[in-house]
């Protein structure tokens, strides 16, 4: 066993079966804090890693809508879970072309790990970056947010469906005590009032860590001014499924089987993100699919001026990355990308539907 399974074991033995939630929580910490996890000698790749273009075109977003504010100075510019700080180092580099807003930003990180702290520093240290372990010690002002995969990692709960309702699927120990399995609670969940009707043996999951970063972004745009942007995998409307998955070395891996040893995350509900936002006080925007997000900002365009200065090698690792980040059987569909703003404010680059 891993030494966060020894714990989560002694854990249960203890206290008894614990959430999906408590169990991801506890894992994603462990997981996260001795490790860079990403890239091809890591468990997974996000798009940032996959082309320049991607970070360029979120950059130069960001910086048309500081305009847009009126250029206010100075004005935070945060990053959830930046990995190893390639989104936001290229994101830095393209808005070097609008005047006055590299010098009006202050870059803040919110980042557990200190493995990856020590890499952003590495990539991010002449911009000064402050780091957090949370939104909330944020300091006051006008806000862009930037969060790529950060959504799709925070902890779930999950119910099973039964002819007396909606009971809550709980992790608990197997008869010798050595594997972790799942397990249902004897009595409904009061929460089942959150979730659909649907036939029994259905999955469904809530996940109340978004909803309340929802809320939080959402009530701080209304109070301090700015906006948001979100990429993740996910889906919309909200749907019963279960989405709970483990990636390991790039391949799929049994969500309880050495925990530790892999990611776990889950799918976004999109329309349960929105909503909580909205309740917050935000103005929503999207989501829309990634494919058509960056077509709209101007990737081929883009694409386009890299290819001018490529080798035959260089052309076609641009062209493979490109059709990596929009095409509908690849990350184009798959993920997608939502935007908060304060009240009153215009429809941003990207988008074409505002939600409320």
């Amino acid at each position: 066993m891993t030494a966060v399974a020894d714990r989560l074991a002694q854990r249960i033995r203890i206290a008894g079966p614990i959430s999906v939630a408590d169990y991801m929580e506890e894992v994603g910490a462990f997981y996260y804090a001795a490790r860079d996890p990403l890239g091809g000698t890591g468990d997974f790749i996000t798009a940032p890693e996959v082309s320049q273009i991607f970070g360029e075109l979120i950059g130069l977003w960001c910086a048309e809508l500081w305009q847009r504010l009126g250029a206010p100075d100075p004005v935070l510019l945060v990053e959830l879970g930046p990995g190893r700080g390639t989104l936001m180092a290229d994101a830095l580099r393209a808005a070097r072309i609008v005047p006055g807003f590299g010098q009006a930003l202050r870059l803040h990180l919110v980042e557990h790990s200190p493995v990856l702290r020590a890499k952003q520093g590495e990539v991010l240290g002449a911009h000064a970056p402050h780091w957090h372990d949370s939104t909330a010690t944020l300091p006051p002002g006008p806000m862009l947010l930037v969060a790529n995969e950060f959504l799709d990692a925070l902890p779930i709960r999950q119910f099973e469906r039964r002819a007396s309702g909606w009971h809550e699927r709980r992790i608990g120990l197997d008869a010798g005590g050595a594997r972790f399995v799942f397990m249902l609670e004897p009595t409904p969940s009061p929460l089942g009032t959150q979730l659909p009707r649907a036939p029994e043996g259905t999955i469904a999951e809530l996940s109340p860590a978004t909803a309340a970063l929802g809320r939080a972004v959402g009530a701080r745009l209304a109070r301090e001014g700015g906006a948001a942007l979100f990429i993740d995998y996910g889906y919309f409307p909200s749907a019963c499924g279960d989405t709970f998955q483990a990636l390991r070395r790039h391949r799929t891996h049994a969500v309880l089987e050495e925990p530790g040893s892999a990611d776990l995350t889950a799918h976004v509900d999109f329309a349960a993100f929105a909503a909580a936002a909205r309740a917050g006080g935000a103005v929503v925007f999207g989501p829309v699919t990634q494919a058509a997000f960056l077509a709209r900002l101007g990737l081929t365009a883009r694409a386009a001026m890299l290819l001018r200065r490529a080798s035959a090698a260089q052309a076609a690792s641009i062209r493979s990355a490109c059709r990596r980040l929009i095409d509908p059987a690849e990350m184009g569909d798959l993920f997608k990308v939502l935007a908060l703003g304060q009240k009153g404010a215009a429809m941003p680059s990207g988008f074409d539907e505002v939600v409320s």
